[in-house]
């Protein structure tokens, strides 16, 4: 392995100049989980490495306007244990729960799965259903963007030259309204999504869907919002009916491959599954927040 520059500024503009100065093989250090993997592997080799930790609110958690700001380097175990997000954003804290081992989850970062770009990663259906959205921040300066607008195809992301993801925003959560994260995985545990559904409902007063946001994990290229899905169950009280429609709409959403983790027709029907059953538990948990 070839000589690696390293630095850990400690603001946003500092951190932005070493990576435009780094050019294209810079990369940013979040959490490093995906990052050290592939450098050992040989997948990457940068000429130089940017940790962003030290940037002002890169780690931690607040209650901001009613919602929360998550520190994109924020590693998955503090967000487990944090008692109020995982009260108001259920799914999301599930999803990031599900990425890698304890041990991993005491490094693995939030912006370091989405900005890896994976179809399969775990946080981003969960995010997205929630309406989350990132701060960038680059010599331009702060920008903002939905999760969705991240992933533009495997392993590459919307990011321009010496932008960074320093924060996740959730909104405010509604009343009467929560949220699931589901995966199917060939294994019991620590294993890459064969599909992933994030599903964020929110309830009237009588208990019916007023909206509804579903996204779907490694049945495309991206991790995307299935919005004919969400529609399927608006104006419902998620009866049988409803579920079959939200069943089918996120069957046709899928565009998956085969692989050896699954073939096209596995993946399509898991999605439907998922979906159902992902949207079964929100609304359960919407109804005990009426």
């Amino acid at each position: 392995m070839s000589q690696i520059a390293y630095l850990a500024p400690t603001s946003a503009d500092e951190a932005a100049a070493a990576l435009i100065k780094g050019g294209a093989t810079a990369r940013v250090l979040s959490g490093g989980t995906d990052l050290l993997v592939q450098l050992r592997a040989g997948r990457l080799a940068p000429g130089l490495i940017v940790d962003v930790k030290r940037v002002p609110g890169a780690i931690g958690i607040r209650q901001e306007d009613g919602g929360f700001v998550i520190g994109a380097s924020t590693p998955g175990m503090t967000i487990g244990e944090h008692a109020a997000l995982e009260k108001a954003w259920p799914g999301v804290v599930e999803a990031v729960m599900l990425i890698g081992s304890t041990q991993i989850q005491g490094r693995a970062s939030i912006a370091g799965n989405l900005c890896n770009a994976s179809p399969a990663a775990d946080s981003a259906p969960a995010l997205i259903a929630a309406r989350a959205t990132c701060v960038i921040v680059g010599p331009s300066g702060r920008r903002e963007a939905p999760v969705e607008a991240i992933g533009i195809a495997p392993g590459r992301t919307s990011l321009a030259k010496g932008e960074f993801v320093l924060e996740i925003r959730l909104p405010p959560r509604a009343a009467r309204s929560a949220d699931a994260y589901l995966r199917s995985i060939p294994r019991t545990e620590m294993d890459i999504a064969v599909v992933g559904a994030g599903v964020n409902l929110t309830l009237d007063a009588d208990g019916v869907i007023a909206d509804a946001r579903v996204a779907l994990g490694a049945v495309g290229p991206t991790v995307a919002l299935a919005p004919d899905a969400g529609a399927a169950i608006i104006g419902t009280r998620l009866d049988e009916a409803a579920l079959a429609r939200l069943d089918d709409a996120a069957r046709s959403a899928c565009q998956p491959i085969s692989d050896k983790r699954g073939t096209v027709d596995f993946r399509t029907k898991i999605a439907g599954v998922l979906a159902r059953r992902a949207a079964a538990i929100a609304y359960g948990r919407a109804r005990g927040r009426a």
